[in-house]
């Protein structure tokens, strides 16, 4: 399989594309929803061509061959053993935290969700009719982990869930395996449900930092946890809406599965076809993209600590940058830099008025004019 020149920009424009055509009329270099400007691996293509060439495209089951892909993977990685029926396909990660609280929290209790977190950890429980308990993220060392403690001493009889994400977005931590032992400890204790959105799980940054589904951690806290995850943002597939649940009880399996029936669609063909020739094919392209997503970071890292005004802590993890503005003293940071020509996603969308999350998933030539500008912009506000 070929492995693409990941410096030869792709003209996303008049492709429907939600991240571009936000400034479709103006100068502003789109640098915020998660998804790259590269092209997909070959691999992923060729199969989408083979499956698009025979022509028909009815109902469609569960490739028997993409379970057993999932099974062996999460083997291979995390030496997790996983069985066909844990495995629920699903079209997209965010409808599963929606079904998770609502299969898992009646009406009027409560969830829990770390913060900052990616806006639809907050509006799953309101949308379910959940009370939320936000849980602050603290700073240890150059890491924002979820304040344990603080869990512990929030967690009441009305709280069900806890929405999890590892590796965290925004922000970029690994949780490792010593902290993630303290969390299983807690959601054992008090009998909660953990759903652990691992949607970036491949997208690891930092060589020294391992990714371990909380799940295979001990048989206890697999019977309490949904884990989610998906092929879209690690090979830029998210416009096939596939991804997968991973829930080995039974009993919370079933509610999951009675929620959705009727209101969330299946997994279409076309997404089945692109998850098998990812997991299958993909690994050399992955750690391609790995290698310049690394590049891109050390480059983004060292800028944006020089410009004034502007602080960046390394991500262990994802191609999202959390930069905070906070002493740059902005009104709305995201939309000066907008008016800068640099899109970014608003901090206060995550929870932190004092950030911006930036897409580093692009060629060096934009990170490079996206930096550029952002320096002319607090050059230009900053007084001398």
């Amino acid at each position: 399989m070929s492995v693409i020149d990941f410096d030869q920009a792709v003209d996303r424009r008049n492709t429907s594309s939600l991240k571009w055509e936000r400034y479709n009329d103006q100068s502003v270099l789109p640098m915020w929803v998660a998804d790259t400007d590269f092209k997909a691996p070959s691999a992923i293509t060729d199969a989408l061509t083979k499956r698009i060439e025979h022509g028909v495209f009815g109902y469609t089951n569960v490739p028997d061959e993409l379970n057993d892909t999932i099974i062996a993977r999460m083997k291979t990685l995390y030496d997790w053993e996983v069985e066909a029926d844990w495995i629920v396909w699903l079209p997209g990660l965010v409808c599963a935290l929606n079904i998770a609280c609502r299969a898992t929290a009646p009406k009027g209790t409560s969830a829990m969700a770390p913060t900052p977190i990616y806006p639809p950890f907050v509006s799953a429980p309101h949308l379910s009719g959940l009370q939320i308990c936000q849980i602050p993220m603290k700073l240890e060392g150059t890491r924002w982990i979820m304040d344990f403690e603080y869990l512990e001493s929030s967690i009441t009889d009305e709280t069900k869930i806890l929405l999890f994400c590892n590796p965290h977005n925004p922000g970029g931590t690994i949780y490792n395996k010593k902290e993630l032992m303290q969390l299983s400890d807690i959601i054992v204790k008090h009998q909660l449900i953990l759903c652990s959105d691992e949607i970036h799980c491949d997208l690891l940054l930092d060589a020294d930092a391992q990714h371990i589904p909380i799940a295979s951690l001990n048989p206890a806290i697999e019977q309490q946890c949904i884990t989610l995850m998906a092929p879209s943002k690690t090979f830029n597939i998210a416009g096939l809406g596939c991804a997968f649940a991973i829930i080995a009880n039974k009993a919370l399996r079933n509610k999951f599965n009675k929620t959705r029936r009727g209101i969330v669609p299946d997994t279409n063909l076309l997404g089945y076809t692109a998850t098998l020739a990812a997991y299958s094919h993909g690994e050399k392209w992955l750690q391609a993209q790995l290698a310049y997503f690394r590049d891109n970071h050390a480059y983004l890292l060292k800028e944006i600590n020089a410009i004034p005004g502007l602080k960046m802590l390394p991500n262990q993890a994802t191609y999202l940058a959390w930069i905070d503005v906070s002493a740059a003293k902005l009104d709305n940071p995201a939309l000066f830099f907008e008016e800068a020509g640099v899109g970014l996603s608003p901090g206060r969308d995550f929870g932190d008025s004092n950030y911006v999350r930036m897409n580093f998933g692009c060629t060096k030539e934009l990170l490079k004019e996206a930096v550029k500008r952002m320096r002319s912009a607090m050059l230009n506000h900053l007084p001398a």
